[in-house]
């Protein structure tokens, strides 16, 4: 593995060998691994626990790192090709990142969805342009429609809780007062499939995942031996879950149209998980990405209850990621 930007992209094998590296430095830490080494950050959008645990994972490994945030510290970026640069943005990508690999061993990038064109965003197009030009270990931190770190973590968190690789995962949309990207949604299904799980994602009719994601997460299953279905029938989908994953998303119907979004979701405020959505899954977990607003996406006794996960989820990110530097790195080094 050269680079990670996604996961159902990566080999099953190699997936396990990632699980069983990030336990191994979990349990015995290599604090020289990666002396020496430099891996930058780019991150064009904000973020809490991604950044910190790469900058962490990294100088546990005995590595360094450098952050840049485009227009905040540095110049803004371009990133659209073609386009008559007449705006703020003062470079262009295409300089930007030969350079920033030039000063890295490895790179990590996170770009968010443009939340406008979903085509565009299924496509992956930014990631895909930051990949052809990077001659580095690059690893995607979120892309439009892809968070393979965040999947990595949430499988190793499952296992950790001892849910069954063949378990039930229901990944349900919840309430939020804006719309949210796809990535997350997208990266948990095909990850739950991948280990093999019956996965089930929950919505409303108007947030059924775009076709491009649904197909991928069916692929997904295909190659785990676990099985991807949609439904809006609440109990139905939830009765016998093990874990319970709660996230928001923009609907592919109204995608881009915040007026329409904002008509579709004011009926919808009862999609708030509560301790009544576990009567038919008394022993599911709850799982959100974080961060997560209270009391609109999950009410506070479900997350401040013995059934939420997220804060052992959070953590599980520091090691598979230091498992990721450390296989491109380490590997890198040694080939």
């Amino acid at each position: 593995m050269k680079r990670l930007l996604s996961l159902g992209e990566t080999p099953l094998g190699e997936i396990e060998e990632l699980l069983a590296l990030a336990r191994r430095l979990e349990s015995h830490p290599e604090p020289t691994a990666l002396a020496g080494r430099v891996l930058g950050l780019l991150f064009f959008d904000p973020s809490l626990r991604t950044l910190a645990s790469m900058q962490s994972g990294m100088a546990r490994l005995g590595g360094s790192s450098f952050v840049i945030s485009p227009g905040r510290g540095s110049w803004p970026l371009e990133t659209r090709a073609g386009v008559v640069m007449d705006g703020d943005a003062a470079e262009h990508v295409r300089e930007a990142l030969p350079v920033l690999a030039g000063y890295a061993d490895a790179l990590a990038i996170r770009a968010f969805a443009s939340l406008s064109d979903l085509d565009a965003d299924c496509a992956d197009e930014p990631m895909r342009t930051f990949a052809s030009l990077v001659d580095r270990p690059l690893v995607n931190l979120e892309s439009a429609v892809d968070h393979p770190c965040q999947a990595l973590g949430d499988w190793k968190a499952m296992d950790d809780l001892g849910v069954p690789r063949a378990g039930k995962l229901v990944l349900t949309w919840a309430n939020h007062p804006k719309p949210l990207p796809l990535a997350v949604p997208a990266a948990v299904a095909e990850m739950a499939a991948l280990r093999g799980m019956e996965v089930v994602v929950l919505r409303p009719e108007p947030y059924a995942l775009p076709a491009p994601l649904a197909a991928r997460a069916a692929r997904a299953a295909e190659r785990g031996g676990g099985s991807f279905r949609e439904s809006a029938e609440r109990a139905e989908a939830l009765a016998g879950a093990d874990v319970v994953y709660a996230k928001s998303w923009a609907s592919a119907r109204h995608y881009g149209d915040r007026e329409a979004e904002r008509s579709a979701r004011a009926a919808l405020a009862d999609w708030c998980v509560d301790e009544p959505w576990f009567e038919r899954a008394p022993g599911a977990r709850f799982f959100h990405c974080l961060p997560v607003r209270r009391n609109v996406v999950v009410a506070d006794r479900v997350l401040d209850g013995p059934r939420s996960a997220v804060v052992h989820q959070a953590h599980q990110r520091l090691w598979v990621q230091m498992a990721v530097l450390h296989h491109l790195l380490v590997g890198r080094r040694r080939g």
